[in-house]
């Protein structure tokens, strides 16, 4: 891996041009602080209708366009007790007063679901109340996450205003071997750069290494380019980006102009996909990452396949590769949540479900659950092998819990072995 100068020229990033088209301009420079117009605002049950319609209401305001909101019910769901249940009467009734058109309840986790129903296309500015929002950049949109007094704005106005940001360019040359995965390639960025190593900025992946990702597996690492601190984390969109939205309902869109100049100005960093081994992260922090050959014999308790970064329909095929026709290791729990319903049907239909449930698996709601400490959070003095994100003391559950994150094939390879292992050994 090494790093490169910036080159100096008035030639566009992808991020640039995104943020021009938003602002109604042909160029933008680094540090302009712009006007954009917003295309879609996507909330869920945790940060939308339970903080904005007090507000809207204290303002006598109205939704500036209600075809370009997107509510999920996907944090406080299926309702556990009085609070819960409080929080999401709140979004539903609210979505039903202001006549939603696109509310999805309990169908899984938003960053999921929403590209899943083809509301995230190329060229897009979109914004969601919510850290991970900017899994959207996986599709060539620019999407990062915002509050909830400046989502108030956006309802109210269908603007916000940014300062364009510099690019970051992780270029991956080669392709991974089997066995390691997105997750892995963040978890080294991320262990490599730190949780600030994107510095608010805009992070761009590409190379062959990166394009020859499917879409299920760039969203995971436009996802996890919060851990690396950026705004935004981009994918340039191509032909894999216009199938998988062609399957969304979306039929045609323009992929051409949604591109890096050659001689644009941004940070270049090189790294090799084809020497990279899986990794993980130790508590408590998603930038404690190492190869996994750091951590291995390290006994778990619990293995956790679930989150947006873990438990899409790829993550659960990864899971049951390793785990078709064994069994957990005595002693270990297995937890399973499907990141969407979609998905897991689409896992049940092909037999992956199946697998893992024969395998010891536990089979949770499609929903955020324990990532956000929720549902059935972790307990005191135990360790956690998970597929989610974050690895925060006391975010999944107990601060004494010991959490240790890793792609769905190290989690379900320590879930067989009860200790961390190398996945690739299992699938040897």
């Amino acid at each position: 891996m090494t790093a490169m100068a910036p080159v100096r020229t008035s030639a566009q990033t992808l991020a640039q041009k995104l943020i021009a088209r938003a602002s109604g301009r042909d160029s933008v420079s680094v540090g302009e602080i712009v006007t954009c117009e917003v295309d879609m605002a996507m909330f869920h049950d945790s940060s939308g209708p339970r903080r904005l319609k007090p507000m809207l209401e204290e303002l006598g305001a109205q939704i500036w366009d209600r075809s370009r909101v997107v509510l999920v019910m996907d944090h406080y769901v299926p309702e556990r007790d009085d609070d819960s249940r409080r929080i999401v009467r709140i979004a539903r009734d609210w979505a039903r007063d202001q006549q939603l058109p696109h509310v999805y309840d309990s169908q899984g986790i938003c960053h999921v679901v929403v590209p899943q129903h083809g509301h995230i296309r190329p060229g897009m500015l979109c914004v969601g109340g919510d850290s991970h929002s900017p899994t959207g950049g996986a599709f060539g949109a620019y999407m990062f996450g915002i509050g909830s007094t400046e989502m108030l704005g956006v309802m109210v106005t269908g603007e916000i205003w940014l300062r364009v940001p510099e690019t970051i360019r992780m270029w991956w040359d080669g392709a991974l071997p089997a066995g390691v995965t997105a997750k892995d390639m963040m978890l080294h960025m991320i262990g490599r750069f730190g949780m600030n190593g994107g510095r608010y900025q805009a992070v761009e992946f590409c190379g062959p290494g990166v394009m020859a990702l499917s879409m299920q597996e760039r969203m995971t690492l436009s996802n996890m380019s919060a851990e690396l601190g950026a705004q935004a984390g981009l994918i340039a969109p191509d032909a894999t980006t216009s199938a998988f939205l062609a399957e969304a309902g979306v039929p045609q869109v323009d992929t051409a102009p949604w591109f890096t100049d050659g001689d644009a100005d941004f940070t270049h960093h090189l790294f090799d996909a084809a020497t990279l081994e899986p990794h993980v992260a130790a508590p408590h922090s998603p930038a404690n990452a190492h190869g996994v050959s750091r951590y291995l014999g390290t006994r778990v308790d619990v293995a956790y396949i679930g989150a947006c970064t873990g438990a899409k329909l790829e993550d659960l095929r990864a899971a049951a590769q390793v785990l078709r026709g064994h069994k957990v290791a005595t002693g270990v729990r297995l937890i399973v949540a499907p990141a969407s319903l979609r998905d897991q049907e689409q896992a049940r239909e092909e037999g992956v479900l199946q697998a893992l449930m024969e395998a010891g698996a536990e089979l949770f709601p499609t929903a955020c659950g324990a990532c956000s400490g929720y549902g059935d959070p972790m307990g005191d003095d135990i360790t956690v092998i998970s597929t989610t994100a974050r690895n925060f003391k006391g975010r999944m559950g107990s601060a004494t819990a010991q959490v240790y994150l890793g792609s769905p094939y190290t989690v379900a390879a320590a879930a067989l072995r009860g200790r961390v292992t190398d996945p690739r050994e299992v699938l040897a």
